[in-house]
Protein backbone atom coordinates (compact mmCIF):
# COMPACT_ATOMS: atom_id res chain seq x y z
CA UNK A 1 0.00 0.00 0.00
CA UNK A 2 2.90 2.31 1.11
CA UNK A 3 4.64 2.10 -2.27
CA UNK A 4 1.15 2.33 -4.29
CA UNK A 5 1.35 5.70 -2.60
CA UNK A 6 4.48 6.64 -3.37
CA UNK A 7 3.86 5.56 -6.92
CA UNK A 8 0.88 7.67 -7.08
CA UNK A 9 2.67 10.55 -5.20
CA UNK A 10 5.68 10.04 -7.59
CA UNK A 11 2.97 10.93 -11.08
CA UNK A 12 1.55 13.44 -9.29
CA UNK A 13 4.74 15.33 -8.83
CA UNK A 14 5.91 14.23 -12.45
CA UNK A 15 2.63 15.66 -13.92
CA UNK A 16 3.04 19.28 -12.11
CA UNK A 17 6.79 19.10 -13.08
CA UNK A 18 5.89 18.71 -16.45
CA UNK A 19 3.11 21.24 -16.47
CA UNK A 20 5.60 23.54 -14.94
CA UNK A 21 8.01 23.43 -17.30
CA UNK A 22 5.64 22.88 -20.65
CA UNK A 23 5.43 26.11 -22.69
CA UNK A 24 1.99 27.52 -21.66
CA UNK A 25 2.00 30.81 -23.24
CA UNK A 26 -1.25 31.25 -25.44
CA UNK A 27 -1.98 31.76 -29.31
CA UNK A 28 -2.28 35.40 -28.34
CA UNK A 29 0.20 35.63 -25.95
CA UNK A 30 2.66 34.41 -28.28
CA UNK A 31 1.16 36.65 -31.38
CA UNK A 32 2.36 39.68 -29.57
CA UNK A 33 -1.31 40.34 -28.42
CA UNK A 34 -2.30 40.93 -32.02
CA UNK A 35 -4.01 37.56 -32.91
CA UNK A 36 -6.61 34.67 -31.58
CA UNK A 37 -7.06 31.39 -31.88
CA UNK A 38 -8.96 29.35 -34.37
CA UNK A 39 -11.68 26.88 -32.79
CA UNK A 40 -9.39 23.52 -33.08
CA UNK A 41 -6.41 25.44 -31.70
CA UNK A 42 -8.75 26.82 -28.78
CA UNK A 43 -9.92 23.36 -28.25
CA UNK A 44 -6.57 21.65 -28.22
CA UNK A 45 -5.09 24.44 -25.54
CA UNK A 46 -7.97 23.66 -23.21
CA UNK A 47 -7.14 20.32 -23.30
CA UNK A 48 -3.41 20.20 -22.79
CA UNK A 49 -4.83 22.14 -19.36
CA UNK A 50 -7.71 19.30 -18.83
CA UNK A 51 -4.44 16.89 -19.16
CA UNK A 52 -1.74 18.88 -17.29
CA UNK A 53 -4.42 19.89 -14.56
CA UNK A 54 -6.06 17.91 -11.93
CA UNK A 55 -9.17 20.27 -11.61
CA UNK A 56 -10.30 20.05 -15.12
CA UNK A 57 -12.89 18.35 -17.20
CA UNK A 58 -14.00 18.99 -20.62
CA UNK A 59 -17.29 18.02 -22.02
CA UNK A 60 -19.91 18.77 -24.74
CA UNK A 61 -22.84 20.09 -24.28
CA UNK A 62 -24.35 19.57 -27.76
CA UNK A 63 -23.49 20.38 -31.56
CA UNK A 64 -24.10 23.21 -33.74
CA UNK A 65 -25.55 23.62 -36.90
CA UNK A 66 -22.69 22.39 -38.76
CA UNK A 67 -21.67 19.98 -36.32
CA UNK A 68 -18.94 21.13 -34.33
CA UNK A 69 -19.21 20.83 -30.75
CA UNK A 70 -19.90 23.17 -28.14
CA UNK A 71 -17.06 22.61 -25.32
CA UNK A 72 -17.65 22.96 -21.72
CA UNK A 73 -15.04 23.30 -19.05
CA UNK A 74 -15.63 22.85 -15.33
CA UNK A 75 -12.56 23.77 -13.47
CA UNK A 76 -13.02 22.65 -9.56
CA UNK A 77 -10.47 22.36 -7.06
CA UNK A 78 -11.74 18.44 -6.59
CA UNK A 79 -11.67 17.41 -10.20
CA UNK A 80 -15.73 16.94 -9.56
CA UNK A 81 -17.49 17.32 -12.73
CA UNK A 82 -21.41 17.02 -11.64
CA UNK A 83 -23.77 20.28 -10.88
CA UNK A 84 -24.77 17.91 -7.82
CA UNK A 85 -22.03 17.05 -6.54
CA UNK A 86 -20.19 20.65 -6.73
CA UNK A 87 -23.85 22.37 -5.26
CA UNK A 88 -23.25 20.04 -2.55
CA UNK A 89 -20.12 20.37 -1.84
CA UNK A 90 -21.61 24.11 -0.85
CA UNK A 91 -19.24 25.81 -3.64
CA UNK A 92 -20.60 28.58 -6.01
CA UNK A 93 -21.18 27.78 -9.62
CA UNK A 94 -20.17 30.69 -11.97
CA UNK A 95 -20.66 30.26 -15.44
CA UNK A 96 -18.18 32.06 -17.62
CA UNK A 97 -18.85 32.69 -21.53
CA UNK A 98 -17.07 33.78 -24.63
CA UNK A 99 -17.53 34.44 -28.18
CA UNK A 100 -21.38 34.03 -28.28
CA UNK A 101 -20.42 36.33 -30.78
CA UNK A 102 -17.31 35.25 -32.83
CA UNK A 103 -15.91 38.97 -33.67
CA UNK A 104 -15.95 39.91 -29.75
CA UNK A 105 -13.43 37.62 -28.36
CA UNK A 106 -11.41 39.17 -25.24
CA UNK A 107 -13.58 37.26 -23.20
CA UNK A 108 -11.66 33.77 -24.89
CA UNK A 109 -8.50 35.04 -24.71
CA UNK A 110 -8.32 36.39 -21.46
CA UNK A 111 -10.33 33.43 -19.47
CA UNK A 112 -7.45 31.40 -21.34
CA UNK A 113 -4.63 32.89 -19.78
CA UNK A 114 -6.98 33.31 -16.54
CA UNK A 115 -7.62 29.26 -16.32
CA UNK A 116 -3.66 28.59 -17.06
CA UNK A 117 -2.93 31.24 -14.24
CA UNK A 118 -5.33 29.52 -12.14
CA UNK A 119 -4.60 25.50 -12.49
CA UNK A 120 -1.07 25.26 -13.67
CA UNK A 121 0.63 28.31 -12.71
CA UNK A 122 -1.47 28.83 -9.37
CA UNK A 123 -1.00 31.62 -9.44
CA UNK A 124 -3.96 32.86 -7.54
CA UNK A 125 -4.36 30.53 -4.34
CA UNK A 126 -7.32 30.00 -2.47
CA UNK A 127 -9.89 31.52 -5.47
CA UNK A 128 -11.14 28.24 -6.15
CA UNK A 129 -12.19 26.90 -2.49
CA UNK A 130 -15.44 28.56 -2.31
CA UNK A 131 -16.07 28.60 -6.18
CA UNK A 132 -15.62 26.23 -9.16
CA UNK A 133 -15.72 27.65 -13.00
CA UNK A 134 -18.06 26.54 -15.91
CA UNK A 135 -15.99 28.44 -19.28
CA UNK A 136 -17.61 28.11 -22.28
CA UNK A 137 -14.44 29.21 -24.47
CA UNK A 138 -16.99 29.52 -27.73
CA UNK A 139 -20.52 29.51 -28.01
CA UNK A 140 -20.86 30.30 -31.57
CA UNK A 141 -18.36 27.72 -32.87
CA UNK A 142 -20.14 27.98 -36.77
CA UNK A 143 -19.63 32.21 -36.68
CA UNK A 144 -16.37 31.50 -34.81
CA UNK A 145 -15.13 29.65 -38.06
CA UNK A 146 -15.94 31.99 -40.82
CA UNK A 147 -12.93 33.62 -39.90
CA UNK A 148 -11.08 36.83 -41.25
CA UNK A 149 -10.00 40.06 -41.14
CA UNK A 150 -12.85 42.20 -42.39
CA UNK A 151 -15.95 41.00 -39.75
CA UNK A 152 -15.59 43.74 -37.71
CA UNK A 153 -15.20 47.02 -38.75
CA UNK A 154 -15.61 49.31 -35.83
CA UNK A 155 -13.21 47.18 -34.09
CA UNK A 156 -9.32 47.68 -33.60
CA UNK A 157 -8.45 44.08 -33.67
CA UNK A 158 -7.52 41.21 -33.63
CA UNK A 159 -6.08 40.41 -37.11
CA UNK A 160 -8.85 37.61 -37.44
CA UNK A 161 -11.55 37.28 -35.84
CA UNK A 162 -15.50 34.92 -36.21
CA UNK A 163 -18.34 36.33 -37.35
CA UNK A 164 -20.99 37.73 -35.45
CA UNK A 165 -23.88 35.24 -36.14
CA UNK A 166 -24.28 31.20 -36.78
CA UNK A 167 -24.19 29.29 -39.78
CA UNK A 168 -27.98 30.13 -39.81
CA UNK A 169 -27.18 33.83 -40.09
CA UNK A 170 -29.12 33.83 -36.54
CA UNK A 171 -27.88 36.06 -33.65
CA UNK A 172 -27.32 33.57 -30.53
CA UNK A 173 -27.92 37.07 -28.20
CA UNK A 174 -31.51 37.55 -29.45
CA UNK A 175 -32.32 33.90 -29.21
CA UNK A 176 -32.26 32.51 -25.57
CA UNK A 177 -36.21 33.20 -25.03
CA UNK A 178 -37.35 32.23 -28.27
CA UNK A 179 -34.60 29.20 -28.91
CA UNK A 180 -34.95 28.87 -32.70
CA UNK A 181 -30.86 27.40 -32.89
CA UNK A 182 -29.66 23.99 -32.11
CA UNK A 183 -27.15 26.08 -30.40
CA UNK A 184 -29.41 27.68 -28.10
CA UNK A 185 -31.40 24.64 -27.12
CA UNK A 186 -28.32 23.00 -26.31
CA UNK A 187 -26.87 25.80 -23.90
CA UNK A 188 -30.51 26.51 -22.28
CA UNK A 189 -30.33 22.40 -21.49
CA UNK A 190 -26.98 22.87 -20.02
CA UNK A 191 -28.00 25.84 -17.88
CA UNK A 192 -30.79 23.84 -16.80
CA UNK A 193 -28.61 21.78 -15.39
CA UNK A 194 -26.00 23.30 -13.80
CA UNK A 195 -28.18 26.62 -12.87
CA UNK A 196 -24.79 28.60 -12.52
CA UNK A 197 -25.20 30.81 -9.52
CA UNK A 198 -23.42 33.52 -11.40
CA UNK A 199 -23.07 34.70 -15.05
CA UNK A 200 -20.88 36.53 -17.38
CA UNK A 201 -20.93 36.98 -20.70
CA UNK A 202 -18.17 38.61 -22.68
CA UNK A 203 -18.79 40.97 -25.70
CA UNK A 204 -17.40 44.07 -27.35
CA UNK A 205 -19.00 46.99 -27.46
CA UNK A 206 -19.83 49.43 -30.74
CA UNK A 207 -21.04 52.75 -30.59
CA UNK A 208 -19.63 56.28 -29.64
CA UNK A 209 -15.93 56.96 -28.77
CA UNK A 210 -15.08 57.26 -24.75
CA UNK A 211 -12.00 56.51 -22.57
CA UNK A 212 -13.67 53.43 -20.43
CA UNK A 213 -12.03 50.61 -21.60
CA UNK A 214 -14.94 48.37 -20.34
CA UNK A 215 -18.36 49.03 -19.68
CA UNK A 216 -20.72 46.92 -17.62
CA UNK A 217 -24.35 46.16 -17.10
CA UNK A 218 -26.49 43.81 -15.01
CA UNK A 219 -29.71 44.20 -14.09
CA UNK A 220 -30.69 46.07 -11.02
CA UNK A 221 -33.61 48.19 -12.98
CA UNK A 222 -36.73 46.00 -11.32
CA UNK A 223 -36.79 42.64 -12.84
CA UNK A 224 -34.68 40.21 -11.01
CA UNK A 225 -35.43 39.10 -7.31
CA UNK A 226 -35.22 42.03 -4.78
CA UNK A 227 -32.97 40.75 -2.50
CA UNK A 228 -30.37 39.76 -5.79
CA UNK A 229 -31.17 43.25 -6.83
CA UNK A 230 -29.71 44.57 -4.21
CA UNK A 231 -26.98 42.32 -3.54
CA UNK A 232 -26.13 42.85 -6.99
CA UNK A 233 -26.27 46.76 -6.68
CA UNK A 234 -25.15 47.24 -3.26
CA UNK A 235 -22.38 44.65 -2.80
CA UNK A 236 -20.92 43.30 -6.19
CA UNK A 237 -20.87 46.24 -8.36
CA UNK A 238 -19.09 48.43 -5.76
CA UNK A 239 -16.48 45.85 -4.91
CA UNK A 240 -15.90 45.10 -8.60
CA UNK A 241 -15.46 48.87 -9.74
CA UNK A 242 -13.55 49.27 -6.68
CA UNK A 243 -11.28 46.72 -7.98
CA UNK A 244 -10.76 47.75 -11.76
CA UNK A 245 -10.24 50.78 -10.78
CA UNK A 246 -7.28 50.00 -8.41
CA UNK A 247 -6.21 48.16 -11.18
CA UNK A 248 -5.94 50.87 -13.82
CA UNK A 249 -9.56 50.08 -15.59
CA UNK A 250 -12.11 52.63 -14.26
CA UNK A 251 -15.14 51.33 -15.78
CA UNK A 252 -18.81 52.84 -16.56
CA UNK A 253 -22.43 51.17 -16.63
CA UNK A 254 -23.22 49.96 -19.94
CA UNK A 255 -23.39 53.06 -22.68
CA UNK A 256 -26.67 53.94 -24.57
CA UNK A 257 -27.09 57.44 -25.49
CA UNK A 258 -30.62 59.13 -25.25
CA UNK A 259 -29.18 60.23 -29.18
CA UNK A 260 -27.31 57.58 -30.41
CA UNK A 261 -23.20 58.58 -30.36
CA UNK A 262 -23.73 62.05 -28.63
CA UNK A 263 -22.95 61.50 -25.12
CA UNK A 264 -23.75 64.84 -24.11
CA UNK A 265 -27.49 64.03 -25.00
CA UNK A 266 -27.76 62.16 -21.80
CA UNK A 267 -27.38 58.06 -21.48
CA UNK A 268 -30.20 55.73 -20.28
CA UNK A 269 -30.53 52.41 -18.81
CA UNK A 270 -33.12 50.58 -19.52
CA UNK A 271 -34.91 47.10 -18.48
CA UNK A 272 -33.36 44.05 -20.88
CA UNK A 273 -35.87 42.32 -22.75
CA UNK A 274 -35.06 38.36 -22.54
CA UNK A 275 -33.92 37.46 -25.11
CA UNK A 276 -30.61 39.04 -23.70
CA UNK A 277 -28.27 36.61 -21.90
CA UNK A 278 -27.84 39.06 -18.10
CA UNK A 279 -31.76 39.82 -19.05
CA UNK A 280 -32.69 36.18 -19.28
CA UNK A 281 -30.41 34.85 -16.11
CA UNK A 282 -31.79 37.75 -14.42
CA UNK A 283 -35.52 36.17 -14.47
CA UNK A 284 -33.69 32.48 -14.01
CA UNK A 285 -32.55 33.85 -10.45
CA UNK A 286 -29.05 34.28 -11.35
CA UNK A 287 -27.12 37.64 -11.70
CA UNK A 288 -25.63 38.20 -14.57
CA UNK A 289 -22.61 40.56 -15.64
CA UNK A 290 -22.38 41.98 -19.42
CA UNK A 291 -18.81 42.64 -19.95
CA UNK A 292 -18.41 45.08 -22.96
CA UNK A 293 -14.96 45.99 -23.59
CA UNK A 294 -14.44 49.32 -25.80
CA UNK A 295 -13.86 48.42 -29.74
CA UNK A 296 -11.63 51.17 -30.52
CA UNK A 297 -8.81 50.46 -27.52
CA UNK A 298 -6.18 47.85 -29.29
CA UNK A 299 -6.67 44.19 -28.10
CA UNK A 300 -4.14 43.74 -25.81
CA UNK A 301 -6.23 46.46 -23.60
CA UNK A 302 -9.74 44.53 -24.14
CA UNK A 303 -8.24 41.74 -22.88
CA UNK A 304 -6.47 43.02 -20.51
CA UNK A 305 -9.61 44.67 -19.09
CA UNK A 306 -11.78 41.29 -19.83
CA UNK A 307 -9.13 39.48 -17.18
CA UNK A 308 -9.11 41.83 -14.43
CA UNK A 309 -13.14 41.71 -14.70
CA UNK A 310 -13.65 38.15 -14.93
CA UNK A 311 -10.68 38.07 -12.04
CA UNK A 312 -12.62 40.73 -9.92
CA UNK A 313 -15.91 39.43 -9.90
CA UNK A 314 -13.78 35.52 -9.44
CA UNK A 315 -12.84 37.07 -6.54
CA UNK A 316 -16.41 38.79 -5.19
CA UNK A 317 -18.37 35.21 -5.69
CA UNK A 318 -15.36 33.75 -3.75
CA UNK A 319 -15.72 35.58 -0.57
CA UNK A 320 -19.30 35.96 -0.96
CA UNK A 321 -20.31 32.21 -1.94
CA UNK A 322 -22.58 31.39 1.02
CA UNK A 323 -24.18 34.78 0.83
CA UNK A 324 -25.06 34.62 -3.06
CA UNK A 325 -25.58 30.66 -2.54
CA UNK A 326 -28.47 31.33 -0.58
CA UNK A 327 -29.99 34.18 -1.75
CA UNK A 328 -30.50 32.30 -5.13
CA UNK A 329 -32.18 29.58 -3.04
CA UNK A 330 -34.08 32.08 -1.40
CA UNK A 331 -35.26 33.93 -4.75
CA UNK A 332 -36.22 29.92 -6.37
CA UNK A 333 -37.95 29.20 -3.37
CA UNK A 334 -40.06 32.73 -3.51
CA UNK A 335 -40.79 32.33 -6.85
CA UNK A 336 -42.11 28.60 -6.31
CA UNK A 337 -44.38 30.04 -3.23
CA UNK A 338 -48.12 31.27 -3.62
CA UNK A 339 -46.45 34.91 -2.46
CA UNK A 340 -45.51 35.49 -5.53
CA UNK A 341 -48.47 34.67 -7.67
CA UNK A 342 -50.05 37.25 -5.20
CA UNK A 343 -48.45 40.53 -7.06
CA UNK A 344 -49.22 41.50 -10.09
CA UNK A 345 -46.18 40.28 -12.68
CA UNK A 346 -44.82 42.95 -14.25
CA UNK A 347 -44.32 42.09 -18.64
CA UNK A 348 -42.69 45.21 -19.44
CA UNK A 349 -40.65 48.17 -18.54
CA UNK A 350 -40.35 51.95 -19.70
CA UNK A 351 -37.54 54.18 -18.34
CA UNK A 352 -38.51 57.56 -17.07
CA UNK A 353 -37.40 60.11 -19.08
CA UNK A 354 -38.21 63.27 -16.73
CA UNK A 355 -35.78 61.85 -13.84
CA UNK A 356 -32.36 61.95 -13.65
CA UNK A 357 -29.49 62.31 -12.23
CA UNK A 358 -26.16 64.28 -12.95
CA UNK A 359 -23.30 61.68 -13.69
CA UNK A 360 -19.08 62.40 -14.73
CA UNK A 361 -18.52 61.01 -17.86
CA UNK A 362 -15.02 60.30 -19.14
CA UNK A 363 -15.39 61.04 -22.72
CA UNK A 364 -13.50 62.82 -25.83
CA UNK A 365 -14.36 66.00 -27.10
CA UNK A 366 -15.79 66.13 -30.52
CA UNK A 367 -17.68 68.22 -33.10
CA UNK A 368 -20.79 67.54 -34.65
CA UNK A 369 -19.95 67.38 -38.96
CA UNK A 370 -22.16 68.01 -42.22
CA UNK A 371 -20.30 65.12 -44.38
CA UNK A 372 -19.88 65.67 -47.65
CA UNK A 373 -20.44 62.55 -49.02
CA UNK A 374 -23.64 61.21 -47.53
CA UNK A 375 -25.14 64.87 -46.74
CA UNK A 376 -25.91 64.01 -43.08
CA UNK A 377 -24.17 64.55 -39.76
CA UNK A 378 -21.45 62.44 -37.94
CA UNK A 379 -19.84 62.96 -34.96
CA UNK A 380 -15.99 63.34 -35.28
CA UNK A 381 -14.23 62.33 -32.06
CA UNK A 382 -10.74 64.08 -30.89
CA UNK A 383 -7.89 62.40 -28.98
CA UNK A 384 -8.40 65.14 -25.84
CA UNK A 385 -10.15 63.56 -23.25
CA UNK A 386 -13.25 65.35 -21.51
CA UNK A 387 -14.84 64.83 -18.24
CA UNK A 388 -18.54 65.37 -19.33
CA UNK A 389 -21.38 65.95 -16.61
CA UNK A 390 -24.41 64.33 -18.65
CA UNK A 391 -28.15 63.22 -17.25
CA UNK A 392 -28.40 59.57 -16.50
CA UNK A 393 -31.64 58.38 -16.97
CA UNK A 394 -31.70 54.41 -14.92
CA UNK A 395 -35.19 54.73 -13.32
CA UNK A 396 -37.36 52.15 -14.92
CA UNK A 397 -41.43 51.54 -14.14
CA UNK A 398 -43.82 48.58 -15.13
CA UNK A 399 -45.87 49.77 -18.12
CA UNK A 400 -47.92 46.49 -18.51
CA UNK A 401 -48.28 43.62 -15.72
CA UNK A 402 -50.46 40.52 -15.54
CA UNK A 403 -52.31 38.49 -12.64
CA UNK A 404 -50.75 34.93 -12.83
CA UNK A 405 -52.80 32.26 -13.49
CA UNK A 406 -51.93 28.80 -11.12
CA UNK A 407 -50.99 26.94 -14.66
CA UNK A 408 -50.98 27.01 -17.91
CA UNK A 409 -52.38 24.61 -19.99
CA UNK A 410 -50.98 23.86 -23.39
CA UNK A 411 -53.17 21.80 -26.42
CA UNK A 412 -50.82 18.94 -27.09
CA UNK A 413 -51.06 20.20 -31.35
CA UNK A 414 -48.50 23.13 -30.12
CA UNK A 415 -45.68 20.44 -30.06
CA UNK A 416 -43.14 23.02 -31.16
CA UNK A 417 -44.03 25.45 -28.10
CA UNK A 418 -44.08 22.82 -25.54
CA UNK A 419 -40.68 21.11 -26.41
CA UNK A 420 -39.02 24.67 -26.13
CA UNK A 421 -40.61 25.21 -22.64
CA UNK A 422 -38.62 21.81 -21.84
CA UNK A 423 -35.24 23.05 -23.67
CA UNK A 424 -35.84 25.70 -20.73
CA UNK A 425 -35.96 22.92 -18.26
CA UNK A 426 -39.75 24.32 -17.59
CA UNK A 427 -41.49 21.48 -15.41
CA UNK A 428 -44.18 20.08 -17.63
CA UNK A 429 -47.01 17.96 -16.39
CA UNK A 430 -49.42 16.10 -19.19
CA UNK A 431 -53.15 15.48 -19.57
CA UNK A 432 -53.78 11.62 -19.29
CA UNK A 433 -56.91 11.99 -21.20
CA UNK A 434 -59.30 14.33 -22.53
CA UNK A 435 -60.76 16.87 -19.82
CA UNK A 436 -63.18 19.74 -19.93
CA UNK A 437 -61.31 22.68 -18.20
CA UNK A 438 -62.51 26.35 -17.21
CA UNK A 439 -59.76 28.57 -18.28
CA UNK A 440 -59.31 32.25 -18.85
CA UNK A 441 -58.37 33.09 -22.03
CA UNK A 442 -57.23 35.56 -24.71
CA UNK A 443 -58.96 36.37 -28.38
CA UNK A 444 -56.95 38.88 -30.42
CA UNK A 445 -57.98 42.04 -32.23
CA UNK A 446 -56.41 44.37 -34.77
CA UNK A 447 -53.06 42.05 -35.28
CA UNK A 448 -50.21 43.57 -37.26
CA UNK A 449 -46.80 41.96 -38.03
CA UNK A 450 -43.53 43.97 -38.90
CA UNK A 451 -42.96 43.86 -42.55
CA UNK A 452 -39.13 43.03 -43.30
CA UNK A 453 -37.95 39.98 -40.77
CA UNK A 454 -35.87 40.28 -37.69
CA UNK A 455 -33.79 37.02 -35.97
CA UNK A 456 -35.17 35.16 -39.58
CA UNK A 457 -38.92 35.83 -38.25
CA UNK A 458 -41.62 38.83 -38.91
CA UNK A 459 -42.68 39.68 -35.12
CA UNK A 460 -46.16 41.19 -33.96
CA UNK A 461 -45.81 44.89 -33.72
CA UNK A 462 -49.78 44.77 -32.16
CA UNK A 463 -50.69 42.84 -29.39
CA UNK A 464 -54.51 43.51 -28.11
CA UNK A 465 -57.02 40.92 -27.16
CA UNK A 466 -59.73 40.56 -24.89
CA UNK A 467 -60.22 38.42 -22.25
CA UNK A 468 -62.39 36.03 -21.76
CA UNK A 469 -63.87 33.11 -19.32
CA UNK A 470 -65.51 29.69 -20.75
CA UNK A 471 -64.84 25.48 -20.45
CA UNK A 472 -62.46 24.52 -23.37
CA UNK A 473 -61.86 20.79 -24.05
CA UNK A 474 -58.03 20.02 -24.16
CA UNK A 475 -56.59 16.83 -25.45
CA UNK A 476 -55.03 14.05 -23.94
CA UNK A 477 -51.32 14.80 -23.92
CA UNK A 478 -51.65 18.39 -23.51
CA UNK A 479 -49.10 20.24 -21.12
CA UNK A 480 -49.66 21.58 -17.53
CA UNK A 481 -46.99 24.12 -17.02
CA UNK A 482 -47.70 25.00 -13.08
CA UNK A 483 -46.33 28.58 -11.92
CA UNK A 484 -44.74 27.35 -8.39
CA UNK A 485 -41.02 26.25 -9.85
CA UNK A 486 -38.34 28.37 -9.46
CA UNK A 487 -38.50 29.36 -13.66
CA UNK A 488 -41.39 31.25 -12.69
CA UNK A 489 -40.46 34.46 -13.73
CA UNK A 490 -39.74 33.27 -17.56
CA UNK A 491 -42.59 31.39 -18.30
CA UNK A 492 -44.80 34.34 -18.20
CA UNK A 493 -42.85 36.27 -20.40
CA UNK A 494 -42.91 33.35 -22.61
CA UNK A 495 -46.40 32.57 -22.50
CA UNK A 496 -48.20 35.70 -21.92
CA UNK A 497 -48.93 37.22 -25.57
CA UNK A 498 -47.96 40.81 -23.68
CA UNK A 499 -44.35 39.07 -22.96
CA UNK A 500 -41.18 40.70 -24.04
CA UNK A 501 -40.48 38.87 -26.55
CA UNK A 502 -43.04 35.96 -25.71
CA UNK A 503 -44.10 33.44 -28.28
CA UNK A 504 -46.90 35.27 -29.61
CA UNK A 505 -44.78 38.31 -30.25
CA UNK A 506 -42.07 35.69 -31.74
CA UNK A 507 -44.92 34.53 -34.62
CA UNK A 508 -44.91 30.38 -32.70
CA UNK A 509 -48.71 30.71 -32.99
CA UNK A 510 -49.16 32.98 -36.29
CA UNK A 511 -51.72 30.01 -37.53
CA UNK A 512 -54.94 31.29 -35.16
CA UNK A 513 -54.95 34.60 -37.07
CA UNK A 514 -55.07 33.54 -40.74
CA UNK A 515 -58.64 32.62 -41.74
CA UNK A 516 -58.96 29.31 -43.46
CA UNK A 517 -62.67 29.42 -44.68
CA UNK A 518 -64.78 31.78 -46.99
CA UNK A 519 -67.92 32.44 -48.12
CA UNK A 520 -68.95 33.07 -51.91
CA UNK A 521 -70.76 36.52 -52.49
CA UNK A 522 -73.75 35.15 -54.23
CA UNK A 523 -74.39 33.20 -50.58
CA UNK A 524 -73.12 35.73 -48.28
CA UNK A 525 -75.39 38.16 -50.11
CA UNK A 526 -78.21 36.73 -48.98
CA UNK A 527 -76.99 35.90 -45.80
CA UNK A 528 -76.28 38.87 -45.24
CA UNK A 529 -79.82 40.43 -45.87
CA UNK A 530 -81.20 38.30 -43.65
CA UNK A 531 -78.97 38.81 -40.66
CA UNK A 532 -79.51 42.71 -41.49
CA UNK A 533 -83.08 41.69 -41.05
CA UNK A 534 -83.22 40.02 -37.76
CA UNK A 535 -80.99 41.66 -35.75
CA UNK A 536 -80.96 45.37 -35.41
CA UNK A 537 -78.46 45.58 -33.04
CA UNK A 538 -75.43 44.30 -35.59
CA UNK A 539 -77.01 46.84 -38.15
CA UNK A 540 -76.12 49.05 -35.54
CA UNK A 541 -72.61 47.27 -35.86
CA UNK A 542 -73.05 47.08 -39.29
CA UNK A 543 -73.96 51.11 -39.29
CA UNK A 544 -70.84 52.16 -36.73
CA UNK A 545 -68.28 50.04 -38.40
CA UNK A 546 -68.76 51.56 -42.04
CA UNK A 547 -68.60 54.93 -40.56
CA UNK A 548 -65.01 54.28 -38.44
CA UNK A 549 -63.67 53.19 -41.18
CA UNK A 550 -64.03 54.39 -44.57
CA UNK A 551 -61.60 51.84 -46.52
CA UNK A 552 -63.92 49.11 -45.17
CA UNK A 553 -66.93 51.02 -45.99
CA UNK A 554 -65.75 51.19 -49.98
CA UNK A 555 -64.66 47.26 -50.35
CA UNK A 556 -67.70 45.33 -51.10
CA UNK A 557 -65.21 41.97 -50.51
CA UNK A 558 -64.61 42.65 -46.87
CA UNK A 559 -68.22 43.80 -46.16
CA UNK A 560 -69.37 40.52 -46.84
CA UNK A 561 -66.51 38.64 -45.61
CA UNK A 562 -67.36 40.62 -42.13
CA UNK A 563 -70.98 39.27 -42.03
CA UNK A 564 -69.73 35.96 -42.84
CA UNK A 565 -67.52 35.54 -39.91
CA UNK A 566 -70.42 37.12 -37.68
CA UNK A 567 -72.32 34.59 -39.05
CA UNK A 568 -72.85 30.63 -37.42
CA UNK A 569 -70.70 29.87 -40.14
CA UNK A 570 -67.47 31.55 -38.74
CA UNK A 571 -64.42 30.36 -37.32
CA UNK A 572 -65.24 30.17 -33.28
CA UNK A 573 -61.63 29.13 -33.20
CA UNK A 574 -59.79 31.80 -35.29
CA UNK A 575 -58.07 34.79 -33.29
CA UNK A 576 -57.94 32.60 -30.06
CA UNK A 577 -54.62 32.14 -28.35
CA UNK A 578 -54.78 28.47 -27.74
CA UNK A 579 -53.19 29.05 -24.56
CA UNK A 580 -55.36 28.72 -21.23
CA UNK A 581 -54.88 29.91 -18.30
CA UNK A 582 -56.03 27.96 -15.04
CA UNK A 583 -57.01 30.41 -12.62
CA UNK A 584 -57.84 28.39 -9.14
CA UNK A 585 -56.31 25.74 -7.00
CA UNK A 586 -58.80 23.65 -6.79
CA UNK A 587 -59.77 23.60 -10.42
CA UNK A 588 -55.55 22.04 -11.11
CA UNK A 589 -56.25 20.08 -8.30
CA UNK A 590 -59.07 18.60 -10.13
CA UNK A 591 -57.60 18.22 -13.36
CA UNK A 592 -54.30 16.49 -11.65
CA UNK A 593 -56.24 13.90 -9.95
CA UNK A 594 -58.27 12.74 -12.92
Amino acid sequence: MKRLFLLVLFISLLKFSMAQNADWQTYYEASGFTKTPRYEETMNFCRRMADASGMITMKSFGTSAQGRDMMLMIIDRDHLSEPSAIHSAGRAVMLVQACIHPGESEGKDAMLMLVRDLVINKKYPGILDQVSILFIPIFNVDGHERFGPYNRINQNGPEEMGWRVTANNLNLNRDFLKADTPEMQAWLKMFSRWMPDFFIDTHTTDGADYQYALTYLMEVSGDMDKALTDWSEKTFIPEMTASMESAGFPVFPYVEFRNWHDPRSGLITEVAPPMLSQAYTALRNRPGLLIETHMLKNYKIRVDATYQCILSSMNIISKQSKTLVKLVADADKYVSSPAFREQLFPLQYQTFTNDSTMVDFRGFSYTLEKSPISGGSWFNYSNTPEVMQVPWFKNSHAVFSVKLPIAYIIPVEWSTVISRLEAHGIKIRYLEKETRIPVSGYRFKNPKWQASPYEGRHPMTNIEYDEYTEERVFPAGSAIVEMNQPAGRIIPQILEPKGDGSFVYWGFFDAVFEQKEYGENYVVEKLAADMLQNNPSLKHEFEQKKAADSLFARNPQQILNWFYLKSPYGDTKRLVYPVGRIMDQATLERILKD
